[in-house]
């Protein structure tokens, strides 16, 4: 197991990983660009494949990982993760909630397969695309697609500083309101799912004009019914109300209550007719 964080000449050892993804937080950390040379000096970077360190199974202190559960291969990998890291933080959408490819979990996976490859025998992927919390114990979880720079430095400086990380609580439309940011929903009618996801991303879409569309996943106490009522208003049909919650952060529990229970609604509307 690897050693405790504590302010000994012994530098705080971090590993990044990745599963099925984009790579697009694992950016966050290059992103930093100077920040990164002087995180550099902090802490000792075992395994970060797209910066070309390789160790991937070292014991660490903290192991970032990034991306989806999605074959067998994936389970075995993050549970031996687990067990030689002292935390275990998930970073972005993939890895917290699914991500995108978590949308097949609500299709039939084998008819992808056979009607996309000439021999699906040979593609070895599971059923389901989940999050890593379905496999392993996660100490920490940074939400967002992609993350943001500012996530990443607030939770490594917590962790090396002995403080629990904080977490985002607030919705996009009150870090709107902040910035005086205009409302799209109520000025231009535009669906905006900000009303019901965590800020973090600092609205950077209402910034200039375009809707919020969930990346950050849900905020806690959200009315997602009261938000469904009001897409439909704007004369979105229910199929395209259910996308809005099914889209990045489809398999978080929040949205993906609010998508199905669309169908439901549209089920009854079909039996009362």
């Amino acid at each position: 197991m690897a050693t405790t964080m504590t302010q000994s000449p012994i530098k705080t050892k971090v590993a990044v990983h990745k599963f099925s993804s984009c790579d697009g937080c694992q950016l966050g950390f290059l992103n930093l660009g100077e920040q990164l040379l002087a995180l550099a000096e902090m802490v000792e970077i075992s395994h970060f494949a797209e910066a070309g360190m390789l160790d991937e199974f070292s014991p660490v202190d903290i192991a970032f990982v990034e991306g989806s559960i999605s074959t067998e291969e994936d389970i075995k990998r993050i549970e031996t993760i687990r067990e030689n890291s002292n935390y275990v933080i998930t970073i972005g959408a993939c890895a917290t909630s699914g991500g995108l490819q978590a949308l097949r979990n609500m299709a039939d996976a084998d008819q992808w397969h056979q009607a996309i490859y000439a021999k699906a025998g040979f593609v070895k992927t599971l059923k389901t695309s989940t999050p890593i919390a379905e496999y392993i114990k996660v100490d920490f979880e940074l939400w967002g697609c992609p993350i943001s720079t500012r996530q990443l430095l607030w939770t490594i400086r917590s962790l090396l500083f002995g403080a629990t990380p904080g977490t985002e609580t607030e919705k996009v439309c009150m870090e709107c309101k902040r910035q005086g940011n205009i409302c799209v929903m109520v000025t231009k009618q535009i669906p905006c799912m900000g009303p019901v996801t965590k800020t973090g991303c600092g609205a950077i879409c209402p910034q200039f004009g375009r809707d919020c569309y969930g990346c950050f996943g849900p905020a806690k106490d959200v009315n997602t019914d009261s938000l469904s009522n009001a897409f439909k208003g704007f004369g979105l049909l229910p199929k395209e109300i259910k996308n809005r919650f099914h889209f990045i952060n489809s398999h978080a529990d929040a949205f993906q209550k609010a998508g199905m229970n669309v169908d439901k609604k549209m089920d009854n509307e079909e039996s009362k007719a």
